[in-house]
Parts: structure tokens; sequence; C-alpha cells
């Protein structure tokens, strides 16, 4: 620590070895004092979900005691695809405004419906 002593007074009198030696010896104290208080917390965290763990278990246990409840089958009704005018009317003029083109130069020719895999956070913030 003799480098280290000699930073609390004057770096003035170190030479630039000195300096970057010393620099490199608080450097690796610093990432040593990091890693042990990560290591305490690791532990302490361990502890704490084995020791809250059995807490959450036990009470667990006492929940499911209760009957289950009964299962629902649920109905997937399909939709039909329904050729309506106004729906193609419609994708017909977007597409022809996002091309800069009349709708004479467009045809629908068919219209599938996709289904929607967007998570509900995205859903909700869309709605916001």
């Amino acid at each position: 620590m003799g480098l280290i002593d000699k930073l609390k007074n004057s770096i003035d009198t170190m030479s630039m070895g000195e300096k970057l030696l010393a620099g490199l010896q608080v450097t690796a104290i610093g990432l040593v004092i990091v890693f042990i208080a990560l290591i305490v917390l690791y532990f302490g965290i361990q502890l704490m979900s084995k020791v809250l763990g059995n807490v959450d278990k036990k009470s667990a246990e006492k929940k499911t005691k209760v009957a289950p409840a009964p299962v629902v089958k649920e109905e997937v009704v399909e939709e039909e695809v329904v050729d309506d005018g106004e729906l193609v009317a419609v994708i017909a003029a977007a597409v022809a405004a996002s091309l800069h083109t009349s709708t004479h130069n467009i045809v629908v020719r068919n219209i599938v419906r996709v289904g929607d895999d967007t998570p509900a956070w995205a859903k909700a913030a869309r709605m916001n």
C-alpha cells in the first residue's frame, strides 16, 4: 500500500509509472469491494428466499386443500369471411392512398383476417 499512501499527500512527486500502478491498485481494491458486496447480497437473497419460500409453501398447502373448480370447455366459434363491399372499398382506398395511385389501378382479390399476436402490454400502450 506504499503507492496508495503517496496518493494521500501529493501525486506531483510520483512518476507516471507510479501513478499508473497506484491507479490500478485503487481500481483493484474497488472491484474487490464491489464483488464482496455482491456476494453478500447474493447469499442474503438466497437465505431470504429459503426462509420466505417455506412460509409460502405452507400457505400454498393450506390453499390447495380447497376443492378444485370444475373445468369449463370453451367453444371456439370460427367467423365466416364475408366479402363485404364496404370493407373491400376501404382496403382498396387505403392501398391506393399509400401507393399514391387511383383505386382503378388496384384489384382486391382476397381478404384474409390475420390473427393478432400482439402482447397485452402492447395493446394497453396503444390504447393510451
